[in-house]
């Protein structure tokens, strides 16, 4: 992965960035002969850019959430939502499992994550 790559997600630092890059690579290459390696790819750009809010460019996030929770068919977050405090999972997780468990199951659970702590966080306001 370029550091234009990390350009992509300017919420994240650079080694997240190529992390993320990484572990997508191969179903990124899938995604023109297979339309449901297109679907959990944008499913988890959704929860990537979710992940990585962008302060300045709160639009960016809100609509990444919103992205998110409409590939997940589950309710949107509220927009204003503060930022979670915590994420109970994160793109090194779903890597450090990749020998244990299918790409796309991580990803969802991943996102899934991802999106209940945007919903937990809109809960504490």
């Amino acid at each position: 992965m370029t550091t234009d790559d990390a350009v992509l997600h300017p919420g994240a630092s650079t080694s997240c960035a190529r992390l993320f890059g990484t572990t997508l690579r191969g179903l990124r290459d899938e995604t023109l002969a297979d339309p449901s390696a297109a679907a959990v790819v944008a499913l988890a750009d959704a929860a990537y850019d979710a992940q990585h809010p962008v302060a300045d460019d709160p639009d960016r996030t809100s609509a990444a959430v919103a992205r998110l929770a409409e590939a997940l068919g589950v309710a949107s977050v509220p927009a204003g939502a503060p930022r979670p405090r915590n994420w109970r999972t994160t793109i090194a997780d779903v890597a450090a499992d990749l020998d244990v468990v299918d790409l796309p199951v991580l990803l969802e659970t991943w996102a899934r994550g991802v999106h209940q702590d945007w919903c937990d966080a809109a809960a504490r306001v």
